[in-house]
């Protein structure tokens, strides 16, 4: 199965399925002479882990990440560092009445008809719990970014519906993880919280929409053409499952503006030149303006709801309905926070190591 392999300079592979006996990740590319625990990391897996609340899975798992390899005496050896979590809670025999009915929503059906075969225990490599490689890497490319003063920051800005109001930089810093939607703005947070438990008593799910702001990135990251800043943000982000949509800066909204409207004009600012405005996101050209880089992205519903729904069984071929049961995220969007963090660090962090921002020198300033 090619495909589990994401990055350039700095590479990551995850491996691993939701119910198998642990999921992990492989990192290639991370500069020797950075300080590194298995603290840093566990920080944001705590984040990703679920059981938390209300709104996610009642799956009770420690995500206690092992560092495997690539640290030496608490410092980065510049060879891979794999990483490691145990699935401890794992129940797979409570999708043996699935094996053969594909659910609604989810990649079953199309595994089975690329591979000829599939874990069905909870969508094995399709699952969410595949992510967990992807944030233990995003911690890593976290704290190569922070030693350059660029920092990620993600929040929710729509859940079912509801839209939060404008909220400044530290004010998403301070006030994201105070509630368990993940919403910086603390009225509409609980709004989305009542949706949440509606959907959910209903036996369905909702989704929503998760903004990812970068700041201190450098003027002139990016590759021309084919890979692109904004490109590659694209294909990062659209990699997690349950993303349906990409928009960077203004996004689908300048189709209905002026381009003297949309245009970010330039003035000098302590005699640099700068964008005025930052319409763009913080990419044009698919090179970083040195403004903030601003994306956001649409999260589907979850797909496994208890709610009936029709489907088919494959080895009777004959049309069924089919209740979800089990242990499921009733809405995807305040796990996703962590999950999107990672994957924006990852492509920040490697176009940095390829422009010669980041590497073994940078870490001993």
């Amino acid at each position: 199965m090619p495909g589990n392999t994401f990055g350039h300079s700095l590479r990551i592979t995850t491996w691993g399925e939701s119910h198998g006996t642990a999921v992990g990740v492989v990192v290639d590319g991370v500069p020797a002479g950075l300080k590194l625990s298995e603290e840093d990391i566990q920080k944001d897996l705590d984040r990703r882990r679920p059981g938390q609340s209300e709104v996610s899975t009642p799956r009770s798992e420690t995500d206690t990440v092992e560092i495997l390899s690539g640290v030496f005496e608490g410092m980065t050896t510049g060879c891979p560092v794999s990483m490691l979590v145990w699935n401890r809670n794992a129940n797979p025999n409570a999708y043996d009445y699935i094996r053969d009915i594909p659910r609604p929503g989810h990649a079953d059906l199309f595994y089975q008809e690329k591979y000829g075969i599939r874990d069905h225990r909870g969508g094995g490599r399709s699952s969410g719990r595949e992510t967990i490689g992807r944030v233990a890497a995003g911690a890593i490319a976290k704290k190569l970014l922070s030693l350059h003063g660029v920092e990620v920051l993600a929040h929710v800005i729509e859940l079912g519906g509801v839209k939060a109001g404008s909220v400044t930089f530290t004010g998403i810093r301070e006030n994201v993880e105070k509630t368990p939607v993940r919403c910086a703005d603390p009225q509409a947070a609980e709004k989305m919280l009542e949706q949440v438990r509606l959907a959910r008593n209903e036996g369905d799910s909702i989704g929503g929409i998760v903004e990812i702001i970068v700041t201190g990135v450098p003027a002139g990251i990016g590759e021309p053409v084919f890979s692109k800043l904004d490109a590659d943000i694209a294909a990062a982000l659209m990699s997690i499952g349950a993303v349906k949509g990409v928009e960077i800066g203004l996004g689908f909204e300048c189709t209905r503006m002026k381009g003297s409207q949309m245009n970010d004009a330039f003035v000098i600012d302590d005699a640099s030149i700068i964008p005025d405005t930052n319409n763009a996101g913080g990419i044009i050209g698919g090179l970083s303006t040195g403004l903030p880089v601003i994306c956001r992205i649409a999260v589907k519903p979850t797909p496994s709801i208890s709610k009936s729904q029709r489907s088919v069984n494959m080895a009777q071929m004959s049309e069924v309905d089919i209740e979800i049961h089990g242990r499921h995220d009733p809405t995807i969007p305040p796990r996703m926070v962590p999950v999107a963090e990672a994957m924006m660090a990852l492509v920040i962090a490697d176009h940095m190591i390829r422009s010669g921002w980041i590497g073994p020198e940078s870490l001993m300033k």
